[in-house]
């Protein structure tokens, strides 16, 4: 069997604080790969069409309440519930390009105050990502942008508090910190290098899992 067959798609995952532009930046990235040649696919946590998805959503538009602990749990069933899709796209060698994921579950639930091992716990075993990258604004950029304030967690001290987890979970092996305060386009282009960056460097390495 040749090399070439070998080669998977690789898992890049972009996390940061509400309204840092990662799900737009995702979405814009995921067109150019497609247009160079590549096949990716975009992916979204809360994947809110799912059951479960359901609930999430109901919980973060201020319909529905769960405690702390119960919506955690909820978080990670998401994760899941997608785990066969994921892994199953990656072998074929589909590029996934995922807008949060298990560091956004437990940087939000342990700037809640729930202790932050805990939170991890249910989340291991799940897929690995080749790559996190980390975008990060000053409040004051946060505040300036679009739609601020429409969801339960977009307040400016907890996103602080949600940064500062980040930062606990921060891995330099795999993690990137790049600062989203530019122009769209200029971020673009950064972002697109690095993910080609690591197309090059990962996809002929094993799958990882979490923790």
């Amino acid at each position: 069997m040749s090399e070439q067959q070998h080669k998977r798609g690789v898992f890049i995952v972009f996390e940061g604080c509400d309204r840092a532009g990662k799900t737009t930046q995702c979405k814009q990235l995921v067109n150019k790969l497609n247009d160079a040649g590549h096949s990716a696919q975009f992916m979204n946590f809360p994947d809110r069409t799912t059951q479960c998805g359901q609930l999430i959503n109901g919980y973060l538009t201020r319909k529905d309440d769960f405690t702390d602990e119960g919506i955690h749990l909820m978080f990670t069933l998401n994760r899941w519930e997608k785990m066969k899709e994921m892994e199953k796209l990656l072998r074929s060698g589909v590029h996934l390009i995922v807008d949060r994921y298990s560091f956004s579950g437990v940087a939000f639930s342990a700037a809640k105050g729930l202790d932050m091992e805990w939170c991890k716990a249910p989340e291991a075993g799940l897929l690995k990502p080749d790559l996190v990258v980390l975008l990060t604004l000053s409040p004051e950029a946060i505040a300036k942008r679009g739609g601020f304030g429409d969801e339960r967690y977009e307040v400016a001290e907890f996103q602080k508090r949600v940064m500062e987890k980040y930062a606990m979970l921060k891995d330099d092996q795999y993690w990137l910190e790049v600062d989203a305060d530019k122009k769209f386009e200029d971020l673009t282009m950064d972002l697109y290098k690095i993910t080609t960056d690591t197309i090059h460097n990962s996809e002929s390495k094993t799958l990882g899992k979490l923790w």
